[in-house]
């Protein structure tokens, strides 16, 4: 076995590790699956990231996953903000019936909670079903690694 490949490819490996990341990908808490409730022929999936929740506009992005067969059914995300100063208001839902979406809701203010929402969504009806929310606080991440 020649040396300069398994040299090279250390050099390589090294290089890449050193490389900072962009503040953009490094940004957030990865919170995780958030899905629909499960039956008829499949569900919906969210793979959820957020903000920090100091910050003046709290985000919610991640991937949209539609994973139910039926043809008329679609992935649905939308979140509902709880804001520091009182009252609520939800995002503009983001749907999709391919296999996989990009989204980001964002708030009109700091929060204090965030209330994250995945459903099935029937086209023909334009109504949700098989919703599953998962409450989002701030004292449940406070440990967790970023």
């Amino acid at each position: 076995m020649r040396k300069t490949p398994v040299i090279g490819a250390v050099l390589a490996f090294t290089i890449a590790a050193s490389v900072p990341v962009p503040a953009q990908a490094a940004a957030g808490i990865h919170w995780g699956p958030v899905a629909s409730a499960a039956g008829h022929s499949g569900k919906a999936r969210a793979d959820v990231w957020i903000s920090d929740f100091g910050a003046e506009t709290f985000v919610v992005r991640g991937k949209l996953y539609d994973r139910d067969a039926h043809a008329g059914h679609c992935a649905y995300v939308r979140a509902r903000f709880h804001y520091a100063g009182g009252g609520t208001g939800w995002s503009r839902p983001s749907t999709t019936c391919a296999a996989r979406k990009s989204f980001r809701l964002s708030s009109d203010g700091e929060i204090k909670r965030v209330d994250v929402r995945v459903c099935l969504y029937d086209r023909a009806t334009r109504k949700t079903f098989r919703c599953h929310a998962d409450a989002i606080k701030p004292e449940i991440i406070a440990n967790w690694p970023q």
